[in-house]
């Protein structure tokens, strides 16, 4: 052996196949970044997603709840209900709405057979929807069970856990005063 030689040095042969057989670091950390800016821009986009399906499902209904100018406004008595929907006559409040013997309104947990609620006549239907506070939560209800989702895959999907909580906060809030109201 050559004394100026290390003893432990590789053939060029063996130093070829070490080199090939392990990327470089800088590969990896490349590779490393491009999954991790996939998984945010994935992520990101379900998340937005979410939440914009839970603006669309509210605003079904909160369109007529929150704006309310040149709509009819009145009163329904609910007098009969079915499985998905209840009836009774319509009491106009607003000028230029008129009297119905008979307007639909959603059956859900909030509307109760005898009882008297406001509601804003949906244009060119018979069909009413919930005005006031107790209106206006209940029909943000979807947004708020979408920040609850949207949550989820904020913290679990972005590891973003303060923007989480505060998403997780507002549905909680949201559905908390809707259950109330109603």
């Amino acid at each position: 052996m050559i004394p100026a030689m290390p003893a432990t040095a590789l053939s060029s042969r063996q130093a070829r196949r070490t080199v090939k057989a392990r990327p470089s670091l800088q590969a990896r950390r490349v590779s490393f970044a491009a999954l991790r800016f996939g998984r945010l821009a994935a992520m990101g986009t379900v998340a937005v997603l979410i939440l914009v399906a839970g603006v669309w499902g509210s605003w079904g209904s909160a369109q007529y709840v929150m704006l309310t100018k040149g709509r009819e406004r009145g009163t329904v008595e609910v007098t009969r209900c079915g499985a998905d929907t209840c009836t009774g006559p319509y009491t106009p409040l607003s000028s230029g709405s008129r009297a119905r013997e008979r307007v639909v309104i959603e059956h859900t947990a909030a509307v109760k057979k005898g009882q008297t609620y406001t509601v804003v006549v949906k244009p060119g239907t018979g069909e009413v929807v919930r005005s006031g506070p107790a209106g206006v939560l209940y029909s943000w209800v979807p947004m708020g069970g979408a920040l609850l989702l949207a949550s989820v895959v904020v913290a679990g999907g972005l590891g973003r856990t303060r923007p989480a909580w505060v998403l997780a906060g507002s549905g909680i809030a949201l559905l908390t005063a809707a259950f109330v109201t109603i």
